[in-house]
């Protein structure tokens, strides 16, 4: 997954983001507008159930036994009653997220092995099928589970910006320029092969670099934005940042 974050950049702290957040939305309105919440929880729990299936199997759990699981913690965590246990202390989602998978599992697993299987309801549309595939292709990781789940958490919330901005050129019909410029997300500005994409595009060389800079600079806006909704202050995003990227190196 490409990405041109670095370790020593500080991102503008993006104070507007914070008054509809998901996440902020949930630690704020918990207590007095549960419905409101729960529709913030729920659309960051849609990003976020891969990690948590992958970090289930880690923990050395069957794929059967881990579809189960995953799929019992959101039905429990997306019941409105379990919102009023947010700690508003615990500001970051992926570390709420991952404490209360460890609750859950420690508390739970007895009760789910009582229970027949698949006869919950299904709270989230997750394709368990494809999630296994997935994790038997990954490589073994030697790392602890909540290393590899910090990995998993950082790649999911960067290939949904991925998506988010192909999406934006997509809708301004600039598809081909964005499949070709793409690669240029990862490294520096100055090692960018700026004259082959420019025959690859049929621009000059000086447009190329102008629509590199523009691709880079949303890109890092979208990725602001997205880890502002998963944090509970301004003040926090750029200690995120920093996070994600040492997640995705293995620093």
């Amino acid at each position: 997954m490409p990405t041109s974050l670095t370790s020593s950049g500080e991102p503008a702290k993006p104070r507007n983001y914070f008054a509809t957040t998901h996440w902020s939305v949930v630690l704020k309105a918990a207590r007095n507008d549960t419905t409101r919440a729960h529709v913030a929880l729920e659309k960051l729990c849609q990003t976020y159930w891969y990690p948590l299936y992958a970090y289930v199997r880690r923990r050395g759990h069957s794929a059967h036994d881990a579809q189960d699981l995953t799929q019992a913690f959101f039905e429990c965590l997306l019941e409105r009653e379990s919102l009023l246990n947010v700690d508003p202390e615990r500001g970051r989602f992926r570390s709420f997220m991952l404490g209360a998978m460890n609750h859950f599992l420690a508390k739970q697993w007895a009760k789910l092995q009582t229970q027949k299987r698949g006869g919950g309801r299904q709270t989230l549309s997750l394709d368990a099928a494809a999630a296994e595939e997935r994790f038997d292709l990954e490589p073994a990781d030697p790392t602890t589970p909540d290393k590899a789940f910090d990995k998993e958490w950082a790649t999911a919330l960067l290939d949904k910006v991925l998506t988010q901005l192909e999406n934006e050129f997509r809708c301004e019909n600039k598809t081909q320029i964005f499949d070709v410029l793409k690669q240029t997300l990862a490294g520096s500005r100055e090692s960018q092969p700026y004259a082959e994409l420019a025959t690859q595009l049929n621009m000059n060389e000086g447009s190329v670099k102008t629509a590199v800079h523009r691709l880079r600079k949303r890109y890092r806006e979208l990725l602001q934005a997205e880890i502002a909704s998963t944090v509970a202050s301004p003040d926090e995003v750029k200690e995120e940042m920093g996070y994600l990227f040492k997640a995705m190196t293995g620093g």
